[in-house]
């Protein structure tokens, strides 16, 4: 499975198409500018094993880049384009990246950087000073392969969402390209199993500085397909794109399925849907209610997945398996293990911390110490999450442990409400933290975006801890609320946490009582 297969098969199918202006790259451009730009790259010095970074937005460029570095057997890291400058640098001077590749969008951001220790700078989509032009580039490099082609793969930074962002190193392959055995290839391969790829359209909804829709997108086209990606989500648009380009497949996040039913019921019926296939959802947990409505509206076709970057676990279920398991992530497909604050396994239905055994090797860059910490005495791993498994198998997240709040020395794990508030015809986006609170140590609040016109009025605030003190038990709900005009998010749905706690923690020495 490589694109120099489908571009000799299938040279004028597109390999990317552009959402907003429907600009089209065949396969066979993809593999001879892939080609040119890694020929750039090891002209300039970038050898194999070597780290690019990327910063740019959703852009025709994106996946070039991303393939010059996959077949070069070199590492890509992919920046959130969101961060400021003192973040981007971080991640810049933590990977020890050799090349950055980047836009004009992004031109005030580099400004406020130093580049010193990054000798390979070129900019993809117009001009930044101090910068190579990649056009120019590619036209002047030839485009045949280098020699000692060979599999690179991702290095990913986590969002960041419980303090300074993680580099998740794991071993480069260094196979050759299309070799069955690199990881990126065997991923390909499990999306293949899903049903006939001929004709498949994947639609990439989210950025692709997020490892899912990188991954996805590049491991789609492995297998042929039309990657249409979207600059930015909007729900409309994505549902004029599926209808327009045939989309067969998809994958999304909980807060984009709350976007498309926010629409209006003229704007969800004005769209054929019916060449969707198969579509998959991860990243948070889904509301309960949320998704029952989109199988509804979509059909059993809605699968989801629970991982991370550090694939030390997997879980998958399918729509008809959660109709039966409502609110599971799914079965994991290796050991799962739930370990109580002492160090010992949990029966079924007790909550603790989620472990796997087996999964991939991988490391936090830089950082033994977190390395460590991610594996318990019996070499099981986490991601720090905290769930449960039921008696069948099936494992149900309530929330990640840097979330859990602790008031009167009773665990409140704040997903449980955000998922009721979710559902909420005048809630548009919740998030519950706990704040300090001098005779319990912590107590739970909820933070509440209404959907316009809701208003912010007491009577809307009692009505919505109401609405929540009615579903769970007293112990879980928030106390109060606050009203926000916006949470922070990134574009691909993880919220900031941190960032709300800090707000109401601002005396305190630290975060926690």
């Amino acid at each position: 499975m490589t694109l120099a297969w489908h571009a000799l098969r299938t040279p004028t199918r597109p390999a990317i198409v552009m959402g907003a202006d429907g600009e089209t790259v065949t396969f066979r451009d993809l593999e001879v500018r892939s080609r040119q730009l890694a020929g750039v790259l090891r002209q300039r010095g970038v050898q194999t094993g070597s780290v690019v970074a990327i910063l740019m937005e959703n852009n025709r460029s994106y996946l070039e880049v991303t393939w010059a570095a996959q077949r070069s057997g070199l590492y890509f890291t992919a920046v959130n384009r969101h961060l400021t400058a003192e973040e981007v640098q971080y991640i810049l001077d933590d990977s020890g990246a050799v090349a950055l590749v980047t836009s004009e969008q992004l031109a005030d951001v580099i400004g406020g950087l130093d580049l010193s220790r990054i000798p390979v700078r070129i900019a993809a989509n117009g001009e930044v000073d101090g910068f190579e032009c990649y056009e120019q580039l590619l036209r002047d490099s030839p485009p045949g392969p280098i020699d000692g082609e060979c599999e690179g793969r991702e290095m990913l930074y986590s969002s960041g969402t419980t303090g300074r962002p993680k580099g998740v190193r794991k071993p480069l392959p260094l196979t050759p390209l299309g070799d069955p055995s690199a990881p990126t290839v065997q991923i390909a391969a499990g999306l293949a199993m899903t049903g006939d790829t001929d004709d498949a359209v994947y639609l990439c909804p989210a950025p692709l500085y997020h490892g899912a829709p990188l991954i996805f997108s590049m491991s789609w086209q492995r297998l042929g397909a039309t990657v249409v990606v979207m600059e930015r989500f909007d729900a409309a648009q994505g549902l004029e794109l599926i209808d327009r380009y045939r989309v067969t497949t998809g994958q999304f996040v909980p807060t984009m399925f709350t976007r498309f039913l926010r629409l209006s019921t003229a704007e969800r019926e004005r769209h054929d849907l019916s060449s969707l296939r198969s579509v998959i959802h991860s990243a948070a947990p889904c509301p309960i209610g949320v998704k029952e409505q989109m199988i509804q509206w979509w059909g059993p076709i809605i699968s989801e997945y629970y991982s991370g970057t550090e694939d030390v676990g997997t879980t998958f279920i399918t729509a008809q398996e959660w109709m039966s398991h409502r609110g599971s992530v799914g079965r994991p497909m290796e050991t799962c293990h739930i370990v109580g604050p002492d160090g010992s396994e949990l029966p079924p239905g007790e909550t603790g911390e989620v472990y796997f055994e087996g999964g991939r090797p991988f490391e936090y860059h830089n950082d033994p110490g977190k390395t460590s910490a991610a594996t318990n005495d019996k070499g099981w791993r986490t991601l720090g999450d905290i769930g449960r498994l039921d008696a069948d198998g099936y494992l149900y997240l309530t929330d990640r442990a840097a979330h859990m709040i602790i008031s009167g020395g009773v665990n409140i794990y704040p997903q449980e409400a955000e998922n009721v508030l979710a559902t909420h015809p005048s809630v548009a986006d919740v998030a519950v933290i706990g704040v300090p609170d001098d005779e319990m140590g912590e107590s739970a609040l909820a933070l509440v975006q209404p959907v316009d016109g809701a208003g912010t009025s007491e009577e809307l605030a009692a009505e919505l801890l109401a609405y929540v003190r009615s579903r769970l038990a007293g112990y879980k709900c928030p106390r109060a609320m606050d009203f926000v005009a916006s949470l922070p998010r990134d574009p691909n749905g993880k919220l900031y946490k941190r960032r709300l706690r800090e707000q109401y923690w601002s005396d305190h020495d630290s975060l926690v009582v």
